[in-house]
C-alpha cells in the first residue's frame, strides 16, 4: 500500500534507475542511536526520528483488546449497513423487491463475545496458532467479528480483495498455505449496490464439486475448510443457490451462537489459543494492494497494527466519543489500521456504510448518525462532495438539505490517504463537510503501515503541502536512489525510507524480493525502502514528490507527474487527471494525461492539435467557466500556469482509472494503455 502522495511544486530531481544498494554504515555521532544531525535552523540533512513518547505497547492485540473492553464495554464498537440502491440503480426489479438497508451493531462487550464464539468454531474447524485464514469480505460486521476471532487464536488474518478472480484467489491460496477460506455468496461492488458479483463460478473453480460434502480443491492442496457468508439477499439480480445445497461449504451462520436474551456461558469465558501468543507473532498478511503488476505478501505483527493503529488515534486525538465513517475497504490497510486498529485502541466506534464504496451510503451514514469522523481518498471524497452538491440542488433529495448543511456542526476529523489530494479538494472538504480536523497519513503496507502523518496542531500550509512529520518510535530518511549509503541534504530529493517497531518481518516466501528493500544497516537498524522519491525540510516535514519510476525524462528533463497532475486538478472542470510517460522518438518520453471530467461537462474532439512548444496566449475569457471542454484547453491551462515542456503532448478523455480497490491509480496499467493509443486520436 502507498498512502497519500503529496502534491508540491517540483523542479528536478534524481531521473536514473535503482540499482542494488550498499550499506550505509554511519559513523561518528551520527551513528549514535536516536541522534540526530541538527543545526541552528533545525535539520541539516534529511534524517528525522519521531519522539519516545507515548511509550510502545508490548501487549498483543488480544490482550490490549480485553482492556478496552473493560473499560468501554457498553460503548459501540462497530456500526455496519447492508447495501441498498434506488429504483434508478435497480430498473430491472420492481421497487417491491429492493433491499432495504439493513443496520447492526456491536458494543464493544458483544464484539468481545461474538469474536469468542467464532474463535471457537474455528478452532472446531481445526485452525490453530499460525495457520492462514484468508477472509474475502467487504466491510461488514462479519469481517469485523472475524478479525479478533483469528487473532485470539494466534492464527493469521489475511485479508483478499473480494474483487479478486479465481485464478488470483488461488494464486494467494496456493502462495501463503492457506487453510481456510471465508468467503461471500457475492461481492459487492463499489458505486454499484446491491449489483454484486455471484462468487458461484469462483467457488466452482476452486472447490468443483460443491454439494459432495467436503472440500476437495486440487489446485489448493492446503485448504480444508471454504466457510461461506450468505449475503445473496442484498443483490436480487445476482443468482446463487441456497446454502443448503453447496453442502461442500460451511455457512456462516452455523460459527456463532446467539445472544439473546444473554450470552451462553461458553462465549463469556476467554479464549486460550494452543501455543502462546507473542507480540512479535506475525498475525496479519497483507498483499500489497497492486499499484505494481506484482503484489507481494507483506507480514506485519501484533506490536507493528496495535501501536500504528493507536499512534495514529493519538495524533487525530480519538476519544469514545467519536464516531468515524469509514469507506475504505477491511481488507487494506487503511482501512483495518487507520479506521478499526485507530478506532478500537480508543474505544471509539467505527461506522461502515457499506461493503464496498457507495458515496450516497457514506454520506448517508455521516447525516444519520451525526458522526465526528470520515475517511477516505481522493476520488472517494471527490464523489461524495459531488454527491452533496447534486443534492443540494434537487427538489425532493434523498438526503435532507438540513442534515447536508449540519455536517459542519459535527463532522471534523478525518483522515486522508491512498493517492494525492490537492490543496483545492483540501478547502472543499474544510468548507463543504466541516473536516477542519482532517489530517493526511503517509506510508505503505510494508510498514504497518503510516510513518509520517500531519496532525490538526500543523498549520494549513504544512498540512496541504506535506505529509507531515515521522510517527513516534520511527525514523526516516531520504537517500540517493543510487547510492542508498548516503543520506541527502535537507531539501533536497531523493528515495525514502523508514526504521522502527513499524517495518514488515518480510515477504512471506519471497526472501529475494524482500532482501531488495528491507535493509539491515551495520548497526542492526533495518530500514524499508520506499521507492517513494520525498524531500524534508529543516523542520522534519517530509514532501512525497512521486514515485521514483513514475518520473517521466522529457529530452533529458526530469518531469513529475503530480506537478501537472495538481495543475489540472484546480480547472473549475476537471474533476481528475493522471500523467504518464509516453514513448516519443524524438524527446525519448513525452506527456500523456488521461482526464476524467465533473458530470455535465461536454467534450470536444476533433480540434486542432496544439504542438507542445507552441506558445500559448492567456486562457479565454470566461472559457473557464462553461460546460465544454477541449483538448486544446487542456493544454492552455498547463501553459498558462506551468512552463511550456510540462504540456501534455497527448490528451485522452476517459471515464475511470484502473484502480486498487483502496482507490489508488494502476499506472502501470495507464502507461500501457498510453502505448497502444500514441498513434490515434483516443477517446478510450
Amino acid at each position: 500500500m502507498r498512502l497519500q502522495r503529496r502534491l508540491v511544486a517540483i523542479p528536478s530531481a534524481v531521473g536514473v534507475p535503482l540499482t542494488r544498494p550498499r550499506v550505509w554504515r554511519r559513523s561518528g555521532t551520527c551513528g549514535s542511536r536516536r541522534q540526530v544531525v541538527r543545526g541552528i535552523g533545525g535539520l541539516t540533512r534529511s534524517l528525522s526520528e519521531g519522539p519516545q513518547e507515548p511509550p510502545l505497547s508490548h501487549l498483543t492485540i488480544p490482550e490490549h483488546f480485553a482492556s478496552v473492553v473493560s473499560k468501554h464495554g457498553d460503548r459501540p464498537a462497530v456500526i455496519s449497513r447492508s447495501p441498498t440502491a434506488g429504483q434508478d440503480a435497480l430498473p430491472d426489479i420492481s421497487s417491491d423487491h429492493i433491499p432495504a438497508a439493513l443496520e447492526t451493531r456491536l458494543t464493544y462487550e458483544a464484539l468481545d463475545l461474538v469474536s469468542n464464539s467464532l474463535a471457537r468454531s474455528l478452532r472446531s474447524l481445526g485452525v490453530k496458532k499460525g495457520d492462514r485464514v484468508a477472509v474475502s469480505l467487504g466491510n461488514c460486521l462479519e469481517f469485523a467479528s472475524l478479525t479478533y476471532a483469528i487473532f485470539k487464536l494466534g492464527a493469521i488474518l489475511v485479508p483478499l480483495n473480494p474483487g479478486f478472480n479465481a485464478k488470483q484467489v488461488t494464486a494467494a491460496l496456493n502462495h501463503l498455505g492457506a487453510k481456510v477460506l471465508i468467503i461471500g455468496a457475492v461481492t459487492d461492488l463499489a458505486y454499484k449496490p446491491c449489483r454484486g458479483r455471484s462468487n458461484l463460478p469462483l467457488l466452482r473453480a476452486i472447490v468443483p464439486d460443491l454439494d459432495s460434502g467436503k472440500v476437495e480443491a486440487p489446485n489448493v492442496p492446503t485448504l480444508e475448510k471454504v466457510v461461506l457468508v450468505d449475503n445473496s439477499s442484498s443483490h436480487p439480480l445476482v443468482s446463487f443457490p441456497k446454502p443448503s445445497r453447496c453442502r461442500s461449504l460451511t455457512p456462516f451462520t452455523s460459527m456463532f451462537e446467539g445472544f439473546a436474551p444473554r450470552p451462553p456461558l461458553s462465549s463469556t469465558r476467554p479464549i486460550v489459543p494452543d501455543a502462546g501468543l507473542s507480540p512479535s507473532d506475525t498475525i496479519n498478511i497483507q498483499f500489497t494492494s497492486g499499484t505494481t503488476s506484482h503484489p507481494k505478501a507483506a507480514m506485519l505483527s501484533h506490536t507493528s497494527i496495535l501501536n500504528n493503529g493507536a499512534l495514529i488515534g493519538n495524533n487525530m486525538s480519538l476519544s469514545p466519543q467519536d464516531l468515524i465513517v469509514c469507506p475504505p475497504p477491511l481488507f487494506h490497510c487503511f482501512g483495518c489500521v487507520l479506521g478499526y486498529m485507530a478506532t478500537a485502541t480508543h474505544g471509539a466506534a467505527i461506522l461502515f456504510p457499506s461493503p464496498a464504496f457507495d458515496p450516497l451510503a457514506s454520506i448517508r451514514m455521516v447525516a444519520d448518525h451525526r458522526a465526528t469522523g470520515l475517511y477516505g481518498v481522493a476520488t472517494m471524497f471527490v464523489a461524495m462532495l459531488e454527491l452533496v452538491a447534486t443534492q443540494s440542488n434537487l427538489s425532493n433529495p434523498l438526503i435532507s438539505s438540513s442534515k447536508l448543511r449540519d455536517f459542519p456542526s459535527h463532522l471534523r476529523k478525518g483522515i486522508a490517504a491512498g493517492s494525492s489530494v490537492p490543496e483545492s479538494l483540501m478547502r472543499k472538504l474544510y468548507s463543504t463537510l466541516g473536516l477542519e480536523e482532517l489530517v493526511i497519513c503517509y506510508g505503505m503496507t510494508e510498514t504497518a503501515p503510516v510513518s509520517c502523518m500531519t496532525t490538526p496542531h500543523d498549520t494549513f500550509s504544512k498540512r496541504t503541502t506535506s505529509v507531515g512529520k515521522v510517527m513516534p518510535h520511527t525514523k526516516v530518511k531520504i537517500v540517493d536512489p543510487v547510492n542508498r549509503s548516503r543520506i541527502l541534504p535537507v531539501g533536497e530529493r531523493g528515495e525514502l525510507a523508514a526504521a522502527g517497531y513499524l517495518v514488515m518481518k518480510g515477504y512471506w516466501g519471497d526472501q529475494a524480493r524482500t532482501e531488495e528493500v528491507r535493509i539491515a544497516e551495520s548497526d542492526g537498524e533495518v530500514w524499508m525502502y520506499s521507492g517513494d522519491e520525498a524531500s524534508m525540510d529543516s523542520d522534519g516535514y517530509v514532501e512525497i514528490t512521486g514515485r521514483i519510476k513514475d518520473l517521466i525524462i522529457r529530452g533529458g528533463e526530469n518531469i513529475h507527474p503530480l506537478e501537472i497532475e495538481n495543475c489540472l486538478f484546480q480547472h473549475p472542470l476537471i474533476a481528475e487527471a493522471s500523467v504518464v510517460g509516453v514513448p516519443d522518438e524524438r524527446y525519448g518520453e513525452s506527456v500523456g494525461v488521461f482526464v476524467i471530467v465533473h458530470k455535465g461537462v461536454q467534450l470536444v474532439e476533433g480540434e486542432k492539435e496544439q504542438g507542445e512548444e507552441k506558445g500559448l496566449g492567456p486562457w479565454p475569457k470566461g472559457k473557464g467557466e462553461g460546460k465544454v471542454l477541449t483538448k486544446e484547453e487542456v493544454r492552455r491551462w498547463v501553459g498558462e500556469h506551468l512552463s511550456g515542456h510540462l504540456i501534455p503532448k497527448h490528451v485522452w478523455w476517459v471515464d475511470e482509472y484502473p484502480k486498487t480497490s483502496s482507490g489508488k491509480i494502476q499506472k502501470f496499467k495507464l502507461r500501457e494503455m498510453a502505448k497502444e493509443l500514441a498513434g490515434g486520436t483516443g477517446k478510450v
